[in-house]
């Protein structure tokens, strides 16, 4: 199905009409076990924790729309991420981006490094200091572009160039973009992570998480993780995240049409300090945006200079939701330093460029003038 187009793809990849039934919908098999044709065999599928017939179609649309060798659907996005760093061994070093979400952060340093590997973290805005921090036993390197929640770019073609001469997988969270408008494999990456919690479900109505590998490799290592860990995805949750795919093509429109407009509102509003939008021409990263996005999606962020004028600020909104999460068709806004990244320091906060005056918005598909006269009024309440 590759040579079709994106929307084509993500309305039919791996939704074909049940054969059984004709059933246009993929059926939805809630069962944890399956009868056996004989002794070590099968009509596919044994028990569920290996696989189900809902799971593969799931995981064979993510493969499809990510351009990838094969998908692996697990309980969350922080469950993939562990399933990933799971070919990890100890003694292994791992180089992280600098500024990535805070349940990343923590799943890195309080346990993962607890199996002997070695975490780093690096600017990777900055490909020198990704090239000075590589080491002789650095084996994956990790990132998040665009980043959560400052919006930072990596340019991954030219990181996926600098890791592979010295025999490095990267693996890149592909959440805030989506695959619509952004494809990691294409661009040299090796592992595409997502929480399809976000826009691939769309609906905020179910957690879930993916994996999408480039090699035959990948396929074995992920569904060994599978099998051995558990923590896969549940026939329920594929059926919300398979449902969602029809539609992303279409509600990525107009999430991006209604993120452009308020980010160009906010743009020119004095109450609003280091606005980050890379759709936004004035961005510094504007032109590595359009290399490797093929458009800037709905997230953005800004400074409102304090904790009280961001409390203050979402107490006033009245559309958007003072909420976490993203991704879904309601709009969403939170303050960074107290949801995603809580359980950071504050000296890492400092670091990364978080500060008590950050706010995260999730522009949805309400009407966009609405949407904007929701942020006005609210930035008037302090």
């Amino acid at each position: 199905m590759s040579e079709y187009k994106y929307s084509t793809l993500a309305v039919h990849a791996g939704q074909h009409p049940d054969p059984l039934t004709g059933a246009v919908n993929v059926p939805l098999y809630l069962s944890s076990t399956f009868e056996l044709t004989g002794i070590g065999t099968d009509r596919g599928w044994d028990y569920s924790r290996a696989g189900n017939p809902t799971r593969d179609r799931l995981e064979f649309a993510l493969a499809k729309l990510e351009g990838g060798y094969s998908g692996h659907a697990f309980t969350s996005g922080m469950a993939a991420i562990a399933a990933m760093v799971a070919m990890l061994k100890a003694g292994d070093h791992l180089l992280c981006a600098l500024d990535v979400y805070g349940g990343t952060v923590r799943l890195f340093n309080e346990v993962i490094v607890r199996y002997g590997i070695e975490i780093e973290y690096v600017d990777m805005s900055d490909l020198a200091l990704v090239e000075k921090a590589i080491r002789p036993n650095t084996k994956l390197i990790y990132l998040e572009s665009p980043s959560n929640p400052r919006m930072v770019l990596t340019d991954i073609a030219a990181v996926a160039r600098i890791a592979h001469a010295h025999g490095i997988e990267v693996g890149v969270d592909n959440t805030f973009m989506s695959p619509c408008l952004q494809n990691p494999i294409a661009l040299g990456a090796d592992i595409v992570m997502h929480s399809t919690t976000k826009y691939l479900n769309g609906h905020s109505d179910g957690i879930g998480g993916a994996l999408i590998g480039s090699t035959p490799e990948h396929k074995e290592r992920f569904l060994l993780v599978q099998k051995a860990a558990g923590g896969v995805m549940s026939p329920f949750e594929c059926f919300l995240v398979l449902r969602g795919i029809k539609t992303m093509p279409l509600r990525i429109k107009q999430h991006e049409e209604n993120g452009r407009a308020v980010a160009e509102y906010l743009s020119t509003h004095p109450k609003v300090k280091n606005l980050n939008y890379p759709g936004l021409k004035t961005h510094p990263q504007y032109e590595l945006a359009v290399r490797q996005q093929k458009g800037f999606g709905s997230m953005l962020s800004m400074d409102l200079g304090t904790r009280e004028n961001c409390a203050k600020f979402l107490a006033a909104l009245k559309i958007f939701l003072n909420a976490e999460s993203l991704g879904g068709v309601e709009s969403l806004a939170s303050h960074s330093a107290t949801t995603t990244h809580a359980t950071v320091t504050a000296e890492d906060r400092e670091a990364m460029g978080i500060t008590e005056g950050m706010i995260r918005l999730s522009v949805g598909i309400e009407d966009k003038e609405d949407l904007i006269a929701d942020i006005e009024q609210a930035l008037a309440a302090f």
